[in-house]
């Protein structure tokens, strides 16, 4: 079994949400000063590669906590959406997805990460879409670029969330899924009680 990384490094420099102040890794110790090493870590929850879940965005929604275990695994299925500007049903056509997947958007934006393009330039996910994910019972939606929603006041994370299909951003990686045929998803997120949180994600080739 082949396992593929799709999160970025959490480090010092990690460029934080637009508007959020900026998350602090500074080493407080040293193995030749004090005989071991240790790190403080501030930081907001959406920052590099992190999980929403419900209460992000939903009035008495879910910790990342109180999630079962499995909400974090699951069959992958990656689209195809370089170039485009709108993620809308059309790229669902011809796919399956089977009730408990994890579908991971491939947008060709991780390239951009910490350029301010990274910021502002993404596709916009219609409502349909993110309606079809809810549909088909989907666990995760997953993708490399900031932000499923361009509006202020976040239609798509509702949408997602209110059901709740979880939401990754910040991912990277995903071009070299493209070619696979069969992977497996697991994204485990820090146990922390907080409505979201720094997350390991990787897929494992079957």
């Amino acid at each position: 079994m082949n396992i593929l990384d799709l999160s970025h490094a959490f480090t010092s420099h990690m460029p934080p949400f637009p508007g959020d102040p900026t998350s602090e890794l500074v080493q407080t110790a040293s193995v030749a000063k004090d005989g071991y090493t240790d790190h403080r870590l501030t930081t907001l929850m959406h920052v590099g590669t992190h999980i929403d879940a419900p209460l992000h965005m939903i009035e008495g929604g879910a910790y990342i906590d109180e999630l079962p275990t499995e909400q974090f695994f699951g069959p992958g299925v990656v689209l195809d959406a370089r170039g485009k500007t709108a993620i809308d049903v059309d790229l669902l056509n011809g796919k399956t997805i089977k009730s408990g997947s994890i579908v991971l958007l491939c947008t060709g934006r991780s390239k951009f990460y910490a350029t301010p393009a990274y910021d502002t330039e993404y596709p916009k996910i219609t409502e349909a879409f993110a309606k079809a994910l809810v549909k088909r019972n989907v666990k995760i939606i997953g993708m490399d670029m900031l932000n499923p929603d361009v509006e202020p006041t976040f239609p798509i994370h509702k949408i997602l969330l209110a059901h709740p299909v979880l939401i990754i951003e910040n991912m990277t990686n995903l071009e070299s899924l493209l070619s696979v045929p069969k992977f497996d998803v697991v994204a485990l997120p820090m146990k922390l009680h907080t409505e979201g949180a720094p997350v390991r994600v990787v897929a494992l080739i079957l």
